[in-house]
């Protein structure tokens, strides 16, 4: 690659003027500025963007790590994070972590050593505290989808427990009393409040949750889980008159399974999503689901960390809670009808 001392010897100026050409422009000689700019054209000269941030004590970059980049919902999320930061002039460096604690170390260990200016990140484990080690080392953090109440850190998260109710209400209007709930691993935040969600709406409807709730956990919050479960959930003695996923996803692998053992969605069994994800709507039956305002999540969680990146003095933490909202569609049928299961 072509160095800043090629530039400086062809145009027959000194390295400092070089650099001012690079950073401060408008204190070079026209003539001079003119004939550098022309010889890092010919050159092809381009700087060495991460080197010049750290001389400044700045850097470029801030981490995104995330739980599982194929999840359409980190997709849209991962989006609102990049247009915050493109604006303010910083790049995103995604790391998927997998739902895995070691993956996860190793992403946040290289966004250090790379100086990351700031991360916004989805924790694999409930507790954080032990992400504070970051903060202490002048990295600033933001929480995705993960409240931070008890830290000193900002978060943006979804009121997921007032999800779960919205499509156990929706359900119960429309006449089910019993539901299966296909739910990923209680020791995920969303999966747990969604349950509690799901709870809550039937013990202030006066219904008893065990009597009403036929529980279906999968061991991951994909399609193939959800496709997976279906045999199993067809053949419980109590049969399900309506099923609620709990994310997009898993209602996409459980729709998959029961078209092809012939059951009709939402004449056979009605079926409730959650997330909201692009593909919902273009499903057929097009898939009802509580919808979390995904974009806005990512935006405003990258703004939270960039004002703190950029004035630290004058930050303040703030836990922001977006109230998610129930997008009825075909999937989730009209009031039940005796031809049910």
């Amino acid at each position: 690659m072509v160095s800043i001392r090629e530039v400086a010897e062809r145009a027959g100026v000194s390295l400092g003027t070089v650099s001012n050409v690079l950073n401060h422009p408008e204190v070079v000689a026209e003539a001079t500025r003119l004939r550098v700019q022309e010889v890092i054209k010919e050159l092809g000269f381009v700087r060495n963007g991460f080197a010049h941030h750290l001389r400044a004590g700045l850097s470029p970059h801030l981490g995104l790590v995330v739980l599982d980049v194929a999840n359409p919902f980190f997709t849209e999320v991962a989006r609102g994070v990049e247009d915050a930061a493109i604006r303010a002039g910083y790049v995103v460096i995604l790391c998927n972590s997998d739902d895995s604690a070691t993956k996860e170390e190793r992403y946040l260990r290289i966004l250090e050593e790379q100086r990351a200016a700031g991360i916004l990140i989805t924790p694999v484990q409930n507790e954080v505290g032990y992400l504070q080690h970051l903060q202490k080392k002048g990295i600033a953090l933001t929480l995705l989808d993960r409240p931070g109440r008890s830290l000193e850190i900002c978060s943006v998260t979804v009121d997921d427990i007032a999800g779960g109710e919205l499509a156990t209400q929706h359900l119960l209007e429309l006449g089910h009393r019993s539901i299966a709930f296909v739910n990923g691993p209680l020791r995920i935040r969303q999966c747990a409040e969604r349950h509690t969600g799901m709870h809550r709406a039937l013990t202030n409807a006066g219904l008893n949750p065990a009597q009403i709730v036929i529980d279906v956990p999968v061991p991951a919050l994909n399609a193939a889980s959800g496709e997976m479960c279906v045999e199993a959930l067809l053949s419980y003695e109590r049969k399900p008159s309506a099923i609620f996923c709990a994310n997009d996803l898993l209602a996409l692998g459980v729709m998959r399974g029961l078209l092809e053992r012939g059951v009709k969605i939402p004449t056979d069994i009605a079926l409730v999503g959650y997330d909201d994800v692009e593909f919902a709507s273009s499903l057929s039956p097009s898939l009802t689901s509580i919808r979390q305002p995904k974009y806005q999540i990512g935006y405003a969680a990258a703004e939270l960390l960039l004002h703190e990146i950029i004035d630290p003095l004058h930050h303040q933490h703030q836990q922001l809670v977006y109230q998610p909202e129930l997008i009825v569609r075909a999937s989730s049928g009209s009031a039940l009808s005796d031809g049910m299961l």
